[in-house]
């Protein structure tokens, strides 16, 4: 199988993931995924939305699997096969910010637990890193920014939503008038930037 990174929006796929999208003949991803691939898809080919993910590592050989943004930041390239990267959240976010990627602490609360993801955000704070915070709808935006008050030094603040979308919004702030999410595709960047 070959697990394909879709970018984290249209338009960004890059030659290579195209090239195997094109030559498919079986694709499973979520819908997002799906959509996003769609114009690179050919006629005749079986696109499937994934509906059980403990059954991907089952599926055949010649399965192209769809996966958004980049399959090795908190995607699906844990799974047996090859792996073509795409433009992922963490690459736009940067690039939108002017951050290199060497200063970048990355952590997760997709499927880690939001408690983690707030513990470990303050930890690489200390370190003086700056966090890619990859969330997810549920994630308690307004109790990490309360727990952001008391870090010395201040930090920045930036909410990253629909990144790669025409509806792509960029608002940063600090913990006193932090930004606040307006939609659930969003990831925040927190440090001294």
């Amino acid at each position: 199988m070959i697990i394909v990174g879709v970018g984290c929006g249209p338009n960004l796929l890059t030659e290579r993931a195209i090239e195997v999208i094109s030559g498919a003949s079986l694709i499973y991803g979520s819908d997002r995924a799906i959509e996003i691939a769609r114009r690179y898809i050919p006629s005749g080919c079986i696109v499937k939305t994934i509906d059980d993910y403990k059954r991907l590592p089952t599926l055949p050989g010649e399965a192209v699997i769809l996966s958004t943004g980049d399959p090795m930041l908190a995607g699906l390239g844990y799974l047996p096969g090859e792996v073509v990267p795409g433009i992922s959240s963490l690459q736009l976010a940067t690039a939108r910010l002017h951050i290199p990627l060497a200063r970048i602490a990355v952590v997760v609360a997709h499927g880690n637990g939001h408690e983690y993801a707030m513990e470990e955000t303050l930890l690489e704070l200390k370190r003086d890193r700056i966090v890619f915070l990859l969330t997810d709808p549920k994630f308690d935006v307004c109790g990490l920014y309360a727990r952001l008050g008391t870090h010395s030094p201040p930090v920045a603040i930036a909410v990253c939503e629909n990144l790669g979308y025409p509806a792509e919004r960029v608002a940063t702030g600090t913990p006193e008038s932090p930004p606040l999410p307006e939609s659930a595709l969003y990831i925040l960047v927190i440090g001294n930037f």
